[in-house]
């Protein structure tokens, strides 16, 4: 299922947040409305969040009037600011922009030629992801065994992604293998994103699907309930992986059990020259914790606090799915293997 596409100027989704009861297409036209959707979740998902954003300095550059280089880049840097403010926490939002720009920056030509290599880019960053989550779901199959019952966190599926997914692309990639083989999905408070979605795209595809609320996984694992555990990242640090709060306990839960627990994730993740203690961990409207679908569950004026994301160790991590293999952070080699495969140094 493609996620995103670029149409005639136009940057065409599906509102993520009208799933699963309504499938609603939304037509974006300019910078701002895409900035629009990245904050307020209509699009989610790290790797869908860095090809959005690349499109959205597509439509600044499609529809500009300029009438110099010097005018384009100053509205695509305008354009680049406005998404960078979006979200801070997933490193492709950034990585996409950055590439976006360093393209137009480049180009020796006139405004016409800088805005064919700015949509050409953003189309080939949407490639590319739609690309490299095939290639991770067959390197990650190889993890998974006829019978498994796998464990994820959220959404890492194609909506989170141009196509495919990350961790459910390990899953769909296994599964069109014809291994028979189950998944328990957490429900992922506060914004519901394993049971409006996850749910949504693995009963889609015909694959069984048992969802859970984020405080039955220590029982699922106590029961012997599921054997391993695939999660998608929205940054990957030297020291840790960045997902969506609840992977941490999800994760020490999995290593209590010995589960393995597998980070499926693009390289355009990594982001190998930080630590997880320079990462800004994004704090969310309250609203998500005192409601749930619009409808208030908590007393007015009760203390909330909102982490979207939390902080996973990698000694937790039993290995890194990506598009150029499996990495394995407890191997004495880690540094050496992410050096050879031009991961450190690489963003």
């Amino acid at each position: 299922m493609r996620t995103i596409e670029w149409k005639d100027g136009k940057v065409v989704t599906i509102d993520q947040l009208k799933l699963p009861h309504e499938e609603v297409i939304i037509e974006m036209r300019n910078c701002n409305e895409v900035a629009e959707a990245i904050k307020s979740m209509k699009i989610r998902g790290a790797p869908l969040i860095g090809a959005a954003a690349a499109y959205g300095l597509a439509l600044t550059a499609y529809h500009s009037r300029a009438n110099s280089k010097a005018e384009l880049l100053a509205e695509l840097e305008q354009c680049a600011e406005k998404l960078r403010r979006t979200r801070p926490t997933a490193v492709n939002l950034f990585w996409a922009i950055d590439r976006v720009l360093n393209r137009a920056y480049g180009v020796e030509g006139d405004v016409r030629v800088i805005k064919e290599k700015v949509v050409e880019e953003a189309d080939l960053i949407a490639e590319e992801d739609a690309e490299a989550n095939r290639r991770m779901g067959k390197f990650g199959a190889q993890l998974i065994e006829d019978g498994d019952t796998i464990l994820t966190h959220c959404n890492a599926g194609a909506l989170a992604t141009v196509d495919y997914g990350t961790a459910l692309g390990v899953i769909r990639a296994a599964w069109e293998e014809g291994k028979k083989i189950r998944v328990f999905a957490t429900e992922t408070r506060p914004k519901l994103q394993g049971a409006r979605l996850t749910v949504y795209e693995l009963m889609r595809d015909g694959i069984p699907v048992t969802l859970i609320t984020d405080n039955m996984v220590g029982y699922v694992m106590y029961k012997g309930l599921v054997n391993k555990v695939i999660v998608g990242a929205d940054r990957i640090v030297r020291d840790a992986v960045i997902n969506k709060i609840g992977t941490y306990t999800v994760a020490v839960l999995a290593h209590e059990h010995n589960v393995p627990f597998y980070v499926a994730a693009p390289i355009s993740t990594f982001d190998l020259e930080k630590t997880s203690s320079q990462v800004i961990i994004e704090e969310r409207d309250s609203r998500e914790v005192t409601h749930v679908l619009s409808i208030q569950i908590a007393p007015d004026n009760a203390k909330v606090i909102n982490p979207a994301f939390d902080i996973t160790p990698l000694k937790y991590v039993s290995a890194i799915i990506c598009e150029k293999g499996i990495l394995r952070p407890k191997e004495t080699n880690f540094e050496l293997r992410l050096e050879s495969l031009n991961l450190i140094g690489s963003q």
